[in-house]
């Protein structure tokens, strides 16, 4: 079976269909899965691009070809699926889905007991090297059984049960799940709410055909924007292709950067649990670190990725933990991110100190100034250790560390600079003190990585 090795990422498979990715792929990845655990029952789901049913039904084929069993769950978004194997306690799961990638793409994120990720160093690579190196062991004297089964409803139970639904008020929402999973689980959540809300691409399909699922890139965002403007709404919630992850819009239309929801999502775990952990990813604002410490919380910084964040939530007993990019963490939701959980989170809060989102943010967007993520392509990786080299050298007198990338510390501002896990690239994400300083030093690090 000849994979293209590069359809195996850091944190799960994902390629163009049918050329990177097929059936035949999935059959093969099915029993490798399936081999490489140890597993006797799994979790399938899917979600609504085009050729998900037929990579489901392959990767099932092979699956059950070594014996295992499989618990069908259908078409779902993501963190469906990870509640049905951490509810169910199978030995792993996956989810068929390429999450906010373009309709042309696919893929599978694998996990195993109680829904802990595979990453590209723990999982990943041995399936990717047992299908290239042929070594994926004979199909089992008798094949697994495969059942469906729907766990939408008790799903939705568990999300409501982060909330006192009693206390939201009733704002005006706009909605946009982007033609992806959001449209599933999206009214059954809100239909149990007192708001008005104004659902965009709630028919779900998957050949995207208002825009593409991934409301990081500002393009994807121009309707929700607008009819949040429109609508004078209170916020507006996105959800990228999986629904994995949610973002956010204020009332005055301005987009609403990942660390300062970690920074609000803080606040509301920590009115309820006094001295809670808090995970944040390296990059993020030093809003999270100051209002986890306003609270009395501990706050520990983390390296990027879910299945570090994961893991050190485990070790810490994290009760929340958030990525910039939209990725939200919860100790109660099996240490998975959940893009549901963050948007009722974030009502309540809203109808608890009796403000608006962009009330909320306020006080951050007057302190802290942040340049959002800021990429720069490379000729090839080959290049990254140089740079990384000569911006230490050139900040020799700040803080550094090398968690992730490089990161430097000083006392009116800070970046991270970090490769790509999957392309020749280098992100850099600034903050500093005054708006002047941010744009100052964010040119100059800017015109040192391109240098």
């Amino acid at each position: 079976m000849k994979l293209n090795p590069d359809i195996f990422k850091a944190y799960d498979v994902r390629g163009t269909y049918p050329d990177e990715v097929h059936e035949d792929g999935a059959r093969a990845i099915g029993a490798a899965f399936v081999a490489y655990l140890q597993a006797k029952r799994i979790g399938v789901g899917r979600d609504m691009r085009l050729s998900s049913p037929t990579m489901a039904a392959a990767f099932i084929d092979g699956a059950t070809s070594m014996g295992a069993d499989v618990v069908d769950y259908g078409m779902i978004p993501t963190d469906v699926l990870y509640y049905g194997v951490a509810t169910d306690q199978l030995d792993g799961g996956v989810q068929v889905t390429a999450s906010h990638n373009p309709k042309q793409y696919n893929g599978m994120k694998m996990v195993r007991q109680e829904a802990f990720p595979l990453s590209g160093d723990a999982g990943i690579g041995d399936i990717r090297d047992m299908i290239a190196g042929g070594t994926i062991p004979p199909p089992a004297a008798t094949r697994g059984a495969v059942t469906a089964k729907n766990v939408v409803a008790p799903y939705v139970d568990h999300v409501m049960s982060f909330i006192d639904p009693s206390v939201i008020r009733p704002f005006n929402v706009v909605l946009d799940a982007g033609s992806g999973m959001g449209g599933l689980i999206g009214p059954l959540l809100f239909d149990r709410l007192p708001c008005k809300t104004t659902r965009l691409c709630f028919d779900i399909d998957g050949r995207f055909p208002n825009h593409e699922a991934n409301p990081l890139i500002e393009e994807n965002r121009l309707d929700i924007t607008a009819r949040v403007l429109a609508e004078k709404a209170d916020i507006g919630i996105a959800w990228d292709g999986d629904a994995d992850r949610c973002f956010f819009i204020d009332g005055t239309g301005e987009f609403v950067s990942g660390d300062f929801i970690t920074a609000l999502l803080a606040e509301a775990f920590l009115m309820k649990h006094p001295g809670a952990t808090i995970i944040y990813d390296l990059r993020a604002s030093h809003a999270v670190r100051d209002i986890v410490a306003q609270y009395g919380g501990t706050s520990l910084m983390n390296r990027v990725g879910h299945a570090f964040f994961k893991r050190r939530m485990r070790e810490t007993n994290g009760i929340f933990g958030g990525e910039v990019t939209g990725h939200y963490y919860f100790r109660d939701n099996f240490f998975a991110d959940n893009g549901f959980i963050p948007a009722l989170l974030i009502l309540e809060l809203m109808s608890k100190k009796g403000k608006s989102l962009h009330e909320l943010l306020e006080p951050l967007r007057r302190t802290y100034f942040i340049s959002g993520e800021i990429n720069t392509k490379l000729s090839s990786m080959a290049a990254v250790a140089p740079t990384l080299d000569r911006i230490a050298e050139k900040y020799a007198d700040a803080s550094q560390y090398k968690l992730d990338g490089i990161s430097i510390e000083y006392p009116d501002w800070h970046f991270n600079v970090r490769a790509s896990n999957t392309e020749p690239l280098l992100r850099l994400n600034l903050e500093a003190t005054t708006a002047e300083r941010m744009a100052a030093k964010r040119d100059e690090v800017l015109a040192l990585i391109r240098a």
